[in-house]
């Protein structure tokens, strides 16, 4: 989904001019703390603030000076095609300035904000300036067929060349008539495109499909391929792929729509059997099946809008069938609604800067965020505005179904976990679920079709090793203390083997309030095998304020001094704990001594 901006009001003198900026966007307010007296949410620092954003895809309109955004973002600078727009505005709203994204967004968003403020709109894109437009930037219902041209076309535009236009565009009615450039506003697939020939395909075709289940992705691309090519119509001037909910996770839909490059739109059975009266081909049979008497035609249909005719009616091959309808403007909603998604997330210790910029672009673009409520707390003001649902510890599996279940109504769902999910968190549990049957409380078929996103996180074995120094530098092992779900006697079972192998060992969920014994129990099957000295990391609250790193020696480990949030790293009897001028530094060996001793022999 397209992201709303965020206003940021960095001090008082601009804050009335930041809340009348969000109005008109719909966004929200992000304050400046101990600066600014109203926002939606408070950050301590403008740059890092502005830098978490960015990183998360985030539109970005500050009011403030424009040396303060450039500051911030200067550092994740690489892509102007894929970086979001990034505007400042003066505090007395006199000026508008994009800076980033002109061609992603930023010069209509500081046009639209600067009619707001009847301010000045300071852009300096090239195009918008001479032309009133960006060839590459095309206005929602159309897409530039051969866009790696545009940039030619428009520097010869720029330095004096005229173009014609064929086709009813009037957004490009103000450009300079001449013989320089022809462009093409039509479905119609044109020859011949280059820099000295554009085309922008009005998207006014809905294509709707069905498949049998797993039907090859080749086999349903080659139909809608052959029957766009029969029509001879332009790839670009399909505006989405469209189907029955039923088929939401059909391999070969999902990669029709990637391939083209259009959303994918579901229906429910109901919604494709009211277009029923409008089909060409309607079927008993597919009724039987799906409660709808038509899928590719109904489904195109009900994307296309009442006022649409069915152009092209179905075609099938023996395991696929696709139709075409047309509306008679350029299509710039989105009807039905897409497959859904979970995105299962990790975000690290806590601190924003250990938070990977595609966790943090998944978390800004979820609709709703779904966890423990201190971990949903942690994303600070990238959490503000959105829905979110709470769980307590304990409701894991609970947590997990609702999150499964919203993102199969459709949603664009985040399950927000600490470090990393697939660690000691939710991931595991997501798929268990996914893989019960009904019998085994389950989820839904709707569920089972969403799509489930895993990315990674910093765990906190990382971060404790990296407060540390090196302490994981040879081969380690993570356990869980928790006999919550995990039989006591497997626990011990592991200790042993750990012990007696040597690794160096990341203890999770050490202690609870009711969980006392293990610890000490783990202590003590671990001096059977290494010295007392071993070094012992304790590390509390990592990434937050109020982070709490200390180290023991083994045989002096005190269970009263960890509680849940404390990651106990153990070292093998080759870790060392070595004073350096930072201070106590914990590293583990591999073997490059011997090495060197042994090359030095030989």
């Amino acid at each position: 989904m397209a992201l709303k901006p965020v206003v940021l009001a960095l001090s008082r003198s601009g804050e009335a001019v930041a809340h009348r900026v969000a109005d008109v966007l719909g966004a929200q307010v992000h304050g400046r703390q101990g600066r600014v007296e109203q926002a939606d949410a408070f950050f301590p620092n403008a740059l890092d603030h502005v830098r978490d954003l960015f990183a998360a895809g985030m539109p970005v309109v500050g009011v403030c000076a424009s040396g303060i955004l450039i500051r911030a973002v200067a550092p994740l600078l690489a892509d102007k095609i894929s970086e979001p727009p990034v505007i400042s505005v003066s505090d007395d709203g006199a000026v508008v300035v994009p800076l980033l994204g002109g061609h992603r967004g930023a010069n209509k968003l500081a046009a639209e904000i600067a009619a707001a403020l009847d301010a000045v709109a300071a852009v300096t894109t090239a195009g918008d300036v001479a032309l009133g437009v960006a060839l590459d930037d095309p206005p929602a219902g159309w897409r530039l067929v051969n866009r790696a041209d545009a940039k030619s076309a428009m520097a010869g535009l720029l330095s004096g060349g005229g173009a014609v236009v064929a086709g009813d565009a009037p957004w490009l009615a103000d450009l300079p008539e001449g013989t320089g450039l022809r462009i093409s506003a039509t479905m119609d697939a044109q020859a011949n495109l280059g820099p000295d020939h554009l085309q922008f395909a009005p998207q006014r075709l809905a294509l709707g499909v069905g498949c049998a289940r797993d039907c090859a992705p080749a086999e349903l691309a080659e139909l809608v391929t052959s029957v766009l090519d029969e029509a001879g119509l332009a790839r670009e001037a399909v505006h989405s792929v469209n189907t029955i909910s039923l088929k939401a996770d059909e391999p070969a839909v999902i990669a029709l729509a990637a391939d083209l490059g259009v959303p994918l739109r579901v229906f429910d059975a109901d919604v494709l059997e009211a277009e029923t009266p409008r089909l060409a081909n309607p079927s008993d049979v597919v009724f039987a099946e799906v409660g709808a008497h038509g899928v590719s035609e109904a489904a195109a249909l009900a994307q296309a809008g009442a006022d649409a005719e069915l152009a092209y009616p179905k075609r099938k091959t023996a395991n696929a069938t696709c139709a075409i309808a047309l509306a008679p403007e350029p299509l710039t909603a989105l009807q039905g609604r897409s497959r859904g998604r979970l995105s299962i997330v990790g975000i690290g210790p806590g601190q924003a800067s250990w938070r990977t910029p595609e966790v943090s672009k998944l978390v800004a673009g979820a609709e709703e965020l779904v966890g423990y409520g201190l971990y949903i707390d942690l994303l600070g003001p990238l959490a503000v505005g959105k829905a979110r649902s709470d769980f307590p510890l304990g409701g894991e599996e609970d947590r997990c179904r609702y999150a499964l279940e919203q993102a199969g109504k459709g949603k664009d769902v985040a399950l927000v976990c600490s470090g990393d999910a697939g660690i000691y968190a939710m991931g595991a549990l997501v798929f268990e679920l996914l893989d019960r049957g009904p019998e085994q409380m389950g989820v839904s078929d709707a569920a089972r079709r969403a799509e489930v996103v895993c990315s990674p996180g910093v765990s906190a074995l990382q971060g404790a090793a990296a407060r540390a120094g090196a302490p994981l530098g040879h081969d380690f092992c993570a356990i869980s203390l928790s006999d919550l779900l995990t039989p006591r006697d497997d626990i011990l079972k592991r200790l042993k083997a750990a012990a007696e192998g040597d690794f160096v060992i990341a203890f999770y969920n050490p202690v609870s309030k009711r969980r006392r014994t293990l610890l000490a129990e783990a202590r003590d099957i671990l001096l059977q095998h290494r010295p007392a000295k071993t070094p012992v990391m304790l590390a509390s609250s990592l990434g937050r304020p109020e982070e709490h790193v200390r180290y023991r020696r083994l045989d002096q480990l005190d269970v009263d001094e960890v509680d849940m949030l404390t990651v106990v790293l153990v070292g093998s009897s080759h870790s060392r704990l070595a004073a350096l001028g930072e201070g106590p530094r914990m590293f583990t060996p591999r073997g490059y001594a011997r090495k060197i001793d042994g090359d030095l022999a030989g």
